[in-house]
């Protein structure tokens, strides 16, 4: 991840700004501007960390804000605490060394960031390991916190899952609205074949073995096995693999950490799940601040 990106900057100092970290009223009222100081992030429970770049850069962008911050921040983390790796509680991802009110104006948003990041990468890392041994591979969706998918589709990586499509324009994907919008399965696949970019595959969703006949039939290249059971999907990529070119399946629809396996089992390539970065539940961090 390139924390000094213009969209991951901006993302950052709209983090700060929503704050006004820079009219911190409260560090203002109680700290003595000159006063240093240490922060020690530690991580309250076991998870797996996603975003400690995101630390410095926040202080960076921080310093130029405020033009009247004293001092520059020192960020330390061990060699072995980096981006994807398995933390446990207790464990410190970083010490920072810093004046007081700008440790205390960064806090929540240094917090927030890497709570976040780690609660997705975590969370993926758990599906990830439930299909282990499979040859299915964890997909994340666009559903995202608008403005933040960059970060959040990071984080998934972070806990070894793969990127489906990160907006719009990257790939065909025929969803249902799509199909009856124009006409039918065999319809929207004709058009689409027709229309699209050279290098794009064509993807369809399907919710029944009916609606999957009926895309292979007409040069379905990729198909994606919608809210099926686990027994039609495995029925479903049986019949896929009956055809003589190589079409990769996909699952999705409620598709949860108790059942994953078991679709994961049926023989599909990937598995996407929404609440990977729709719904992640954040991880418990904290930051301690002491005097230097």
């Amino acid at each position: 991840m390139d924390w000094h990106s213009r969209r991951i900057s901006y993302i950052l100092e709209y983090g700060l700004l929503e704050d006004k970290a820079t009219s911190d009223a409260t560090s203002r009222a109680c700290i003595d501007p000159q006063q240093r100081a240490t922060a020690t992030i530690l991580a309250k429970q076991d998870c797996i960390l996603a975003g400690v770049g995101s630390i410095a850069r926040i202080l960076e962008i921080y310093e130029r804000l405020d033009q009247k911050a004293i001092g520059h921040a020192e960020v330390i983390s061990h060699g072995e605490i980096f981006d994807g790796v398995r933390l446990h509680k207790g464990q410190a991802i970083a010490v920072i060394r810093h004046n007081a009110r700008v440790l205390l104006s960064c806090e929540r948003v240094t917090l927030n960031v890497l709570q976040r990041l780690s609660g997705i990468a975590t969370m993926t890392r758990k599906f990830v390991d439930a299909i282990q041994g499979t040859q299915a591979r964890i997909l994340d969706t666009r559903k995202t916190m608008p403005g933040l998918r960059v970060l959040d589709k990071y984080a998934v990586r972070c806990g070894g899952g793969h990127n489906h499509r990160l907006d719009l324009s990257d790939g065909v994907l025929i969803k249902n609205n799509h199909i009856a919008l124009a006409g039918g399965v065999a319809a929207a696949l004709q058009k689409a074949l027709e229309n699209r970019r050279a290098e794009q595959t064509i993807e369809i969703e399907v919710r029944t073995l009916a609606e999957l006949e009926e895309a292979l039939a007409n040069g379905a290249e990729s198909v994606l096995l919608d809210n099926m059971s686990v027994e039609d999907a495995r029925a479903g990529v049986a019949r896929v693999r009956t055809e003589p070119r190589r079409i990769p399946v996909e699952a999705s629809g409620g598709i949860r950490l108790e059942n994953v396996r078991a679709y994961a089992e049926t023989g599909v390539d990937f598995i996407s799940v929404g609440m990977l970065t729709h719904s992640p539940l954040a991880v418990d961090l904290s930051m301690r601040i002491m005097p230097a």
